[in-house]
């Protein structure tokens, strides 16, 4: 199968460039048609069983949640254009075959070829690149699967999310009680501490809350504490999707469990993940664990607490969101940086002082101004060292000190933001009612 190689000339890429042209910066609009045409030609890779395989851009694996976010941005671009339609599908197919074959890991292999990694982890599956359980990677395909059928109408690839929605159900009741009912494990005899899990590999001890337990972050960091906030209210906004593609195939079960579960994982983070900070008042915790323990922090790989708006449903004028961005956007949390190239939200991934772009498109994508989208925007093409590319992180006084010279999630941040900057981006097409 032939999947399309670049959208350069796409009607919405075209009048998006059009509009960025007149904000004044050719940049803009050079950078939206790059970073969109370099997924398409350099990350997908099309598999003889018509599914496709994506890789993160300079590592040969595939991440459920990096994958997610690579197609977001082209969720926008779908009207009409049956090709790109087809490539979401086929990455759907991919995700959902990854996820029954083995729903703890977080990356994997386009074959069974043992590549790892490290292989000498716990887990020797040789489809699987690495098994860090983590709760966003079940979250993030069900938050395609709902929002490419809103986008395009289309319902060829539902029954199957269905499938795996039940599959992802029971994986988040059993680490609901992790202690007592999860045999999942993760123990890595080399590299840093946060690359592995203390306990004999189950991790710190966690109380029952109501939340769903998970040994990973969003960075592939090895959670303080097993309840990773945001990733709880992600998955509770998948299972909102789940619902809705239920009651269409009439599958009133699954429809009422996902709606119970959801239920439940909002509860638990209002009574368990919040806390009242001295100077920000009632915030949102990174992570609890049921015990009396809370970090606060933000990481700024999604889903963060910054990115609620974009990945849980949580309204970017709701009074504890807007504390905890305040939080976020300060120097109390440890991982926000100021320098003379740009601020913004680093992560304990990487060194010190070191901003992502994730994190700027991602404090774009929430604000609730224009002029801060742009400023996001204009951060981004000014902080990009010349290559035409983003980064996973840079040094906030240096642009050209950056990690990850090709890092494909960041790229379809950029255009994601760059949509929106000129209001043709998904959270137009929402508005819009498109699909479904």
């Amino acid at each position: 199968m032939q999947f399309p190689t670049s959208v350069k000339d796409h009607p919405v890429v075209e009048q998006a460039v059009r509009r960025l042209d007149g904000l004044g910066d050719p940049r803009y609009g050079r950078m939206l048609v790059r970073c969109l045409d370099d997924t398409l030609a350099r990350t997908i890779n099309p598999m003889p069983d018509g599914t496709a395989f994506v890789v993160t851009g300079d590592i040969p694996a595939m991440w459920l949640r990096d994958s997610t976010t690579q197609m977001t941005p082209y969720l926008a671009l779908m009207r009409d254009a049956t090709a790109l339609q087809d490539l979401v599908v086929a990455v759907l197919a991919r995700q959902f075959q990854q996820i029954e074959h083995n729903p703890y890991a977080n990356a994997f292999n386009a074959e069974p070829s043992g590549r790892a990694h490290d292989p000498d982890d716990l887990c020797d599956d040789p489809w699987v690149w690495e098994q860090k359980y983590e709760v966003d990677s079940l979250a993030f395909p069900l938050l395609l699967a709902h929002r490419f059928w809103r986008a395009t109408g289309r319902t060829d690839h539902l029954a199957r999310a269905a499938h795996v929605a039940r599959i992802v159900i029971g994986v988040w009741r059993t680490e609901q009680d992790h202690e007592a009912r999860s045999s999942y494990r993760f123990v890595r005899a080399t590299g840093p501490q946060s690359d592995t899990l203390p306990n004999a590999g189950r991790g710190t001890p966690v109380a029952r809350t109501g939340m769903t337990w998970s040994g990973f972050r969003p960075s592939d960091d090895a959670c303080v504490y097993g309840y990773n906030v945001p990733a709880n209210l992600s998955a509770a906004a998948a299972l909102d999707g789940v619902a809705d593609i239920a009651h269409h195939l009439a599958d009133t079960a699954l429809a009422d469990d996902a709606v119970r579960l959801a239920a439940e994982l909002r509860e638990a983070v209002l009574a368990h993940g919040t806390v009242r900070h001295p100077d920000f008042g009632s915030i949102y915790a990174y992570e609890v664990d049921g015990r009396g323990n809370a970090l606060l922090m933000d990481d700024a790989n999604m889903p963060s607490l910054l990115s609620l708006p974009l990945v849980a449903g949580v309204a970017t004028t709701d009074p504890l969101y807007l504390a905890t961005r305040r939080f976020i956007l300060s120097r109390a949390n440890p991982t926000w940086y100021r320098g003379t190239a740009a601020e913004g939200v680093g992560s304990p991934h990487t060194p010190e002082n070191h901003i992502w772009p994730i994190a700027i498109a991602v404090q774009g994508l929430t604000s609730n101004t224009a002029a801060d989208r742009l400023k996001a925007l204009t951060t981004l093409i000014e902080t990009d060292a010349g290559t035409g590319a983003m980064h996973e992180s840079f040094h906030k006084d240096d642009p050209h000190r950056f990690t990850r010279p090709w890092f494909s999630w960041a790229n379809a941040m950029y255009a994601e933001l760059a949509l929106d900057v000129v209001e043709l981006g998904t959270r137009f097409l929402w508005s819009a009612g498109g699909g479904g």
